[in-house]
């Protein structure tokens, strides 16, 4: 069982920048990817970034360009880095740890885009 602590997340303007954090318990070496999802109210879990453990990277189309996701191995830790927040970037972020399917899910952190 691997335990997964996100933090970092708040309220920020528009165009602003915050860096989310997650913590893992046990090596994120051990898994395929690490992830970060996120749900807006009503909506469905999404996924916003991926890292693998050779640091080859996917995102989903809405963030290309403004968000960065990377690891440390030695930590243990992931991070998400978003710039040029929007409104509609609203949700939980949601950090996972992925093998074929995300496997493990932290509590999750509140982002909230607005003026």
């Amino acid at each position: 069982q691997v335990q997964l602590v996100e933090s970092g997340g708040g309220l920020v303007q528009p165009g602003g920048s915050l860096r989310l954090s997650c913590a893992a318990s046990g090596s994120i070496n051990s898994f395929n990817a690490m992830g970060w999802y996120r749900q807006a109210p009503g909506q469905q879990r999404e996924l916003v970034a991926k890292i693998t453990y050779i640091e080859s990277t996917i995102y989903a189309d809405s963030v290309k360009g403004r968000f960065t996701i990377s690891r440390d191995g030695a930590k243990n830790t992931v991070y998400l880095q978003m710039n040029s927040l929007k409104p509609e970037d609203t949700a939980v972020y949601y950090c996972s740890a992925i093998r074929l399917l995300p496997i493990y899910w932290g509590q999750g952190t509140q982002v909230t885009v607005s003026s």
